[in-house]
């Protein structure tokens, strides 16, 4: 598990989320920062789409970061010469391997995927190109046909085969039987592709890889088509709070890099938001703050400043007394007993009213006698 890499996609899965366009320079700028903070190979976009498109991955091409850089591309001539027009020197090839897909994209004929696909990855590798192959709707797919396209893949010169959870369709259990199977018949990796849409991206991509995977791909703030994908910052802190696997991306940089993905494509996240929602190391309740107060480790997986945040002790309908007393200590201000209790009671109604933890102007109108 040691050798498990994030391949991120933000720049490609993330982008095609409804209403998201990223500039030339939000992508150069993101480029930037990932390979800053060590994230191993990033997904640059789709290059035969030419225009701005086209002109981000040259850009990024430009930079000579040390992640790794993969355009997406069907399995179609002029999709890799629009790599290669890019500078890219890695391609990935989709080709659908379920039934609704195929019949839809191939007529229904399975041949006609297998045989457009060997030709795409002999024309890529005539080329210099590494070729990652991935299987479009693997978890709808026939198990049989989706090992006979990887083996196949496999046998033409791919390097890497990636399972698809197309439409976020299977549960943890179900992936890591399915993955489990590919990797035991294949001598390449095997990379994980997974959506949200039954809320479970993050956990099938590290079920994906308990069960052997060697990659994985994520997306900032899980940003990406209908419910989004598999979270960066979720997998990376996963991975090595749960698995003790440290990947060497620096996480502290999380913050800075979701709130630039924010602003770039204008989705806001929530505040419950794993890892880098604002809710996510704030504590409001009397049993929780007087917890946390005590020792952090009591209501906290691991410190906010590792993921580049900070602890919030608010004050609002569910705090007690000790929270209450901790925000006073800090201006100098001790209440009696009875003065705490008239304290938080006012406390209790403005907020409800309110419907929101109060701020510290706020909570100094209510202090009493003064």
């Amino acid at each position: 598990m040691s050798l498990i890499q994030i391949n991120d996609t933000t720049l490609r899965d993330g982008e095609q989320a409804a209403g998201v366009a990223f500039t030339v320079a939000e992508k150069v700028a993101f480029a930037k920062v990932m390979d800053a903070i060590g994230v191993q190979e990033l997904e640059v976009g789709i290059p035969v789409m030419g225009s701005s498109e086209a002109r981000a991955i040259r850009e990024i091409v430009k930079l000579g970061l040390q992640t790794k850089l993969t355009g997406w591309n069907r399995a179609v001539r002029s999709d890799i010469d629009a790599s290669l027009a890019c500078g890219l020197q890695r391609v990935h090839i989709s080709v659908p391997v379920s039934e609704i897909q195929i019949a839809v994209k191939f007529q229904g004929n399975k041949r006609l995927v297998l045989n457009r696909l060997q030709e795409a990855i002999f024309y890529a590798l005539e080329r210099g190109l590494y070729v990652s192959v991935g299987g479009e709707d693997s978890s709808r797919a026939e198990e049989s046909f989706l090992l006979d396209v990887a083996l196949a893949a496999q046998q033409w010169g791919a390097s890497r085969f990636r399972f698809c959870d197309t439409v976020g369709i299977i549960d943890p259990l179900t992936t890591f039987k399915k993955v489990q199977d590919l990797v035991s018949k294949l001598i390449i990796p095997v990379e994980m592709h997974t959506h949200n849409d039954f809320g479970m991206a993050t956990a099938n991509a590290l079920a994906g890889i308990r069960a052997g995977a060697k990659s994985v791909n994520t997306t900032v703030n899980g940003l990406g088509e209908r419910a989004g994908n598999a979270a960066l910052e979720e997998v990376v802190m996963a991975l090595k709070r749960i698995y003790g696997i440290d990947l060497g991306i620096d996480t502290s940089k999380f913050k800075q890099i979701s709130e630039f993905v924010v602003a770039a494509s204008g989705c806001d996240v929530p505040p419950w938001k794993a890892i880098v929602g604002k809710n996510a190391f704030a504590h409001e309740s009397g049993i929780h703050g007087h917890g946390v107060l005590q020792n952090p480790a009591t209501y906290e997986p691991f410190s906010p400043e590792e993921v580049g945040r900070e602890r919030s002790l608010v004050i609002g309908k569910h705090s007690g007394k000790h929270l209450v007393n901790n925000f006073l200590k800090q201006y100098g201000i001790a209440l009696s007993p009875a003065e705490t209790r008239s304290f938080l009671d006012a406390v209790q109604d403005i907020s409800v009213e309110l419907k929101r933890n109060l701020t510290p102007d706020e909570l100094f109108k209510l202090i009493p006698n003064r």
